[in-house]
Order: C-alpha cells, then structure tokens, then sequence
C-alpha cells in the first residue's frame, strides 16, 4: 500500500499516539466555524471534517478558534471559552475519530489582525490589513491572555480533540509579540529577544502542565517572517528549541505574515516552494518538523519528505479540492486526483469576504451536508448531451454520468478545455493544466463518450435522440467599435493565446480585467516561468534564500519585461479592481515591476499606420505601438438555444454561455454541477 510514496504513507510515532501517515490537514477558515451559532450547531464542520478524515488524512487542524473574545478574527467567529462549548464540538470529533483520524484544535489570537474593535496588540498600531486600531495589552492583561489559552486547550481536551495547534504565525497575535516589527514594549514582554518570547513559551508551557503527556501540541512557528524586522534565523532556532524544552509535540511551519507583500500560497508560487525553510532547521530540535505552502500532489509531498526537509507534509487547500486525495494516492489512482490550483478565488476570497470558503474546482467542499446526494443516482436516468467541454461543460457531464445518465460530450475543438487551454499557458498558471487532466480522466471513468472536433446543431441532437441538452458553448470576445478597430495591428487576445500572433516590441491593451492582465503578464515574460523554478521565484520577489537577513527580505531586483506595454481601460476606477481579492494586488505589482503603464479613463480614438491614439482628461495622445490586443470582454455564444427550443428539446445553458463576465470558472462549474443535481 505504501510502495509508490513510502515516506508520505508511513506511519509516525508521537510517543504516546500513533499518525497513520505523515498527512496534516493544514488549519483553514471555512465559515462552518459559525455554526456554533445555529441549533444545528457544528454539524456543517463535522460533516466537512468526518469527509477528509475518510479520505485518509492522518491528523486534521482545524481552522483557528479564539481563546478569548478579543482573539477572535472576526465578530461571530469560533471561541471557546466554555465547557457547554467544549462540547458542542464532540460531534466534529466523533465525526473524525469514527474515521480513524486524529484531530487537532488550532487556538488563534489575531491580536491587530481582529476585524472588530476589541482588538489587542503587544503595541500600538494598526495593521495594515485592518480596519480598527488595537488596544494595547496591560501586562495583566497578558497574563489573563496565556490563562485564555490554556483554558482553551483544556477545553479542547474535553472537547474530544487529541490535541491542539497553537498559533503562532501568519503575524497573528504570538507572531506581534515576537519581532520587532510589532512589539515596541519597555516591560518583562518586550525588549530583548528573550523578553519577547517569553509569551508563547509560557502559553507552552502551561498548555502542557495543564493538559498532560498524553496530548498533541503543535506549535505553528513562523520560520520566515517575510516583513522589515522580523526575526532573524538564530533567534528562529532559539525559538525552536526553547519551544522543544517547553514541551511541543510538533513543530509546524509558518510563512510569512497576511500583510506581507510577497507570495506564498497563491498559484504563481512554485511547487513546496519554501519546504527548503523547514529542512533548514531539521537537526536543530528533535520534535517532528511539518513543512508547508503549495504541496498538493503525492510526488510533491514524497519528494519533500524523501529530500530531508521535513517529517511531516502540510496542505489545507487541497483537501478542499479533493477530501480522498490521501486515500488515492494509497490506491495508485493519483491520476483521480482533483488537484487544488492555488486560485484562491473560492476558498481564501471568500473568507476575506467573510463568505463560506468552497473550491473552484469542486463546489460540494464546505457544502457537504447540503449536497450530500450531488451524485447519487438520478430518479430517471436520461439520455443527454453536453455542448462544450469547456469547465462547465465537464463538469456537467461528469455529474450527469455519476448519477447514472447516458452523457456524450460535443466539442468543436480538438482537445477538452475550453478557455482553461489559455489560462494554462499563461506564467504562474500552469496548474490549471491538471484540472483537464483530472476531467480527461473522470470522463474516461465515468464512460462519458466524447466527441471531439464536433459542432453539435439541432438537427444532430435531434437526431441523436437526447432528451435534454446542457449548453455549455462559452463565450466570444466582445468586438470593439473605434476608428481603425479593423487595422491590422488590432489583433483578439484569442489571437494572441491561442492562435500565437507574433507581438510587435511595442504593445497596448484595450481592457484591464482578468484577461487583459493575464495577456499582459504572458507578453511581458520571456524565459521559464518562474512558478516553475523556485529559486527564479525567491530572486524574482526578493527572498533571502539562505534565510540570514532579518524577515527573509532582500531589495527587489529590477525587472526587465520582453516588451513595452500600456494597459488601458474606459473605467476610472483602479486597474485590475475585479481580480481576486487575495491574488489580485500580486499581479497588479508585478505588472508595475514590468514597467507596465495602466492608464485609466481612457477613451479610445482611432488605430492607424502611425499607432493608437487615446484621449485622457481632455488630451489626445498617441502611442507608438506595433500591435493593439483587444481585451475587452466577452459576450455569451449560445446560437443553439433557440433551435433546440424550436425543436422542443429542453435545454439548459450554463458557464460563459449564460453569462459572459470575467469568464468566471468558479461560478461555471458550480452553476453547472449544481444544475445536474437537480435535474
């Protein structure tokens, strides 16, 4: 069983318990955490929670839970402070220990990072990703704080779990306590390095007093700040041991602090791209060392094991993507595996958006009570046909054929994926790639017949005797309508990405949405991507990647883009203010590192011989460019809906072909798989 990734599949003594495999599921907010709230309690995490401990995972942190009010993120987010409360949380233990899983409570104290006015710090100052200015802890009030978190864990203990994480990380309320880049203190908590860790040593400490031998304690430590004056490598190690002394169980990795200007989990970082941070310091402490950030394939995970960086593997999203990725990979079916493409757009945008957390790529995460029969069998099997296999057109017709419908699958083109076939090539996205692998293969599974270079037309369908028909047909670019629109310098971003227009030196680009900054990014970049070469990554963004200045920060180099380039929009509104909440100022960085100009307000006179001329504010301006790349949006391509209706053959029309905007994957899919639900 454990032949094709021994180290991942092994087993690791704790001591006093035993991991089945050396898998963490890495701590995440979900949103179900509020369900404490509700008469139905925590029903929603425990149904979450019970699908991952199924799947195979060997030890689940839960998302972080307050151990006081003043800790929590956000105003109805998870504390526990009360036994009643401790156990209302049974029914997610029971849920994983049903399982054979091993369940972990991560305490969090955000300190400056609460979204609510009862927000502490070590110091003040506000963070810079908050809205509310901290009150500055007294050193009672310090003292009452370690209580909390002791009271925590001995409640966590009551609440069933084998153990806790404490957090330690991330720039939440330990991490503020000690760098100095947040704690300013003159008193037994501040000053010299030793004062300022005496925090979580004692919250350690006392957690172990308290709890006894016989319980997990994790303790996240950040090994590499990522902000001006945090800690510095020796003072990490000191941490590290000193926490070992204190009693930890096992040490987890953090990296980089939420306000930090650096990627670290996002989809252009590359693969275990900072598990070198944690073989760093293996040899310094004896406690098992749990690496972290974009593993999300076995390979990944064996390799890192396999190469001495860790002893254990941490991955949050992925197991949002798919709860029996553990369990595959046991089976040798790592080619089932729905592989997490470190979007962010489901899962960290939505809780920054205070929204439940799901997947792009698998919408039952997060709603598995409420979609616990997505693919039970349907009432009556039909015979249909899916038109377009583009995102939502797959996963149409892999939710039809796991419930049993008769599904063929018509694509015009020559390969499944539809716009997802761009938005691969496009530098740091190439993990998109493994979303039509994953869909190739539940296609085959699920005896979908596809048809491939097809154009289905009312009169096939009719012909072919399906009872319904799912249009998923996509989308069009919007055409423009300025002088010179026609030039032959004005070329469709389609023209670019897929058909490889050659580009001139000189380039603008009419629209600054997603596509227009993905068109911007693939033009601007020349070379290996560096998402795929971490050391390309860490000096392109200025990581210390020997980790010895202070936070990890070197200056940023200079980059030299392939071409010029202007990015324009009609919109006075800031460039790029529809991507992803938490992705979207990394590329609007990157495009300004690139010398990328955006120019906003911008209306659009004509294209000729001599270039592109603009009028801003009143001014005209030309621009010397060779090539005009239109980006300005989409419009939906649904031609068969009224045919089909002629015909009276019931059709459902989904993705880009019900609405067009953004060309949003994450609604397509959902949309689509949650119509084959009902149907």
């Amino acid at each position: 069983m454990t032949a094709k990734f021994p180290h991942m599949l092994s087993a690791l003594d704790l001591g006093f318990t035993t991991l089945k495999n050396r898998v963490l599921m890495g701590s995440m907010h979900t949103g179900l955490e509020t369900g404490m709230l509700k008469p139905s309690g925590l029903s929603e995490m425990a149904a979450y929670m019970e699908a991952r401990a199924k799947g195979g995972v060997g030890l689940i942190v839960t998302g972080g839970v307050a151990p006081n009010r003043a800790g929590r993120v956000s105003p109805f987010a998870l504390k526990l402070t009360y036994k009643w409360e401790a156990q209302r949380h049974r029914v997610v233990t029971d849920a994983v220990h049903a399982h054979d899983g091993k369940i972990c409570m991560q305490i969090l104290h955000s300190g400056r990072y609460a979204y609510h006015p009862f927000a502490v710090a070590p110091s003040p100052g506000k963070s810079p990703i908050s809205l509310f200015k901290p009150k500055v802890l007294s050193s009672k009030e310090v003292h009452d704080t370690i209580d909390d978190y002791v009271r925590a864990a001995v409640l966590a203990r009551e609440g069933g779990y084998d153990g806790v994480e404490v957090m330690g990380s991330e720039g939440y309320l330990i991490n503020q306590f000690i760098v100095q880049h947040t704690n300013k203190r003159t008193d037994e908590w501040g000053g010299p390095y030793e004062n300022r860790i005496r925090f979580p040593l004692e919250i350690v400490r006392r957690m172990r007093a308290a709890v006894g031998r016989d319980f997990i304690i994790i303790f996240r430590l950040s090994m590499l700040d990522l902000v001006q004056n945090g800690s510095t490598w020796d003072e990490i190690v000191l941490l590290a041991k000193e926490l070992e002394k204190a009693g930890v169980t096992i040490i987890n990795t953090g990296i980089g602090w939420h306000e930090a200007r650096i990627p670290t989990i996002a989809t252009m970082v590359p693969r275990a791209g900072f598990a070198w941070v944690t073989k760093k310091i293996k040899g310094e402490v004896s406690v098992p060392l749990c690496t972290t950030n974009r593993i999300n394939m076995p390979h990944v995970a064996e390799k890192v094991l396999a190469d001495g960086c860790a002893d254990m593997v941490s991955m949050a999203r992925p197991f949002l993507a798919d709860p029996d990725f553990v369990n595959k990979a046991a089976e040798g079916r790592v080619d089932e595996i729905n592989t997490c493409i470190g979007c962010n757009q489901a899962c960290l945008d939505h809780t920054f958006q205070a929204k439940r957390a799901t997947c792009l790529v698998n919408p039952q995460a997060g709603y598995e009570l409420q979609l616990k029969d997505l693919y039970a069998p349907a009432k009556s099997a039909k015979k249909l046909a899916v038109v377009g296999a583009g995102p939502a057109g797959l996963a149409a017709a892999v939710t039809a054929a796991k419930k049993g419908h008769a599904v063929t699958l018509f694509e015009k083109a020559g390969q499944i994926g539809g716009q997802f076939n761009m938005a691969k090539i496009i530098p740091g996205k190439e993990e998109f790639s493994e979303t039509l692998r994953y869909f190739q293969r539940a296609l085959e599974l699920n005896n979908v017949q596809v048809k491939l270079n097809t154009a289905a037309s009312a009169d096939s369908l009719a012909a072919g005797g399906f009872q319904e028909v799912v249009l998923a047909t996509g989308v069009l670019p919007r055409k423009v309508n300025f002088e010179g629109s026609d030039h032959s310098k004005c070329v469709s971003y389609v023209d670019v990405l897929q058909n490889k227009v050659k580009l001139g030196q000189k380039v603008a680009i009419v629209g600054a949405g997603g596509i227009g900054f993905d068109v911007a990014e693939y033009i601007t970049h020349e070379g290996e991507s560096t998402a795929l070469n971490v050391d390309a990554f860490l000096k392109e963004w200025g990581v210390d990647s020997k980790n010895e200045v202070r936070g990890g920060l070197l200056p940023l180099p200079d980059l030299k883009p392939a071409r010029t380039v202007y990015l324009l929009q009609r919109k006075t509104s800031k460039s790029g203010k529809g991507l992803g909440k938490t992705t979207g100022w990394i590329h609007r960085r990157m495009l300004q590192r690139k010398h990328v100009e955006t120019v906003t307000g911008v209306e659009y006179v004509r294209v000729d011989d001599s270039g592109f001329t603009i009028k801003v504010n009143g001014q005209l301006r030309l621009l010397d460019v060779d090539h005009v790349v239109i980006c300005a949006g989409q419009v939906p391509l649904r031609d068969l809906q009224d045919s089909l209706k002629a015909k009276n053959i019931p059709c459902h029309v989904v993705g880009g072909a019900d609405k067009a905007a953004e060309l949003d994957a994450k609604r397509a899919i959902r949309q689509a798989t949650l119509l084959l639900e009902q149907l």
